[in-house]
């Protein structure tokens, strides 16, 4: 029988985040948001509040622009995301959140916010606000998108 390995950090990070995904996407579900592929949720939630120029995207995402094409136009024709013209550059365009993509941007938050006071009271107040001190933190050095 093979002895228990202690998990390294990162995996150590990797299930919570996991275990509040799933909660997400079930309360999205249950909302009638379901269907997403999580290669579409990784692109969506790489999208700012006033939007986000394709190959932004495909870069957050590490993803080609033809990928990240590729999942934009199914995101649209969900209708969870809109182009539109950039401001800064009549000749670019931007990825926004359409009305129904904003209502599920405002699902997913109340979901995780409902997860992270969970996680509160199991914690505390004082290591929680460590927690998120310690990984605002390490973002610093693993976030190049911030």
């Amino acid at each position: 029988m093979a002895e228990n390995i202690d998990p390294n950090v990162a995996l150590l990070m990797f299930i919570p985040y996991r275990a509040m995904e799933n909660r997400v996407v079930a309360a999205l579900d249950e909302a009638g948001f379901g269907g997403m592929t999580v290669a579409q949720r990784r692109l969506f939630q790489r999208i700012g509040h006033k939007g986000t120029r394709l190959t932004d995207l495909a870069e957050q995402a590490q993803v080609t622009k033809q990928a990240a094409g590729f999942l934009v136009d199914q995101l649209e024709r969900d209708g969870f995301v809109e182009r539109a013209p950039d401001p800064a550059d009549g000749r670019a365009r931007l990825v926004c959140y359409s009305e129904r993509g904003t209502k599920l941007v405002e699902l997913a938050t109340a979901a995780g916010t409902e997860v992270e006071q969970e996680w509160t009271e199991y914690l505390g107040e004082r290591d929680m606000a460590q927690l998120r001190r310690l990984l605002t933190k390490l973002r610093e050095i693993t976030d190049p998108y911030q």
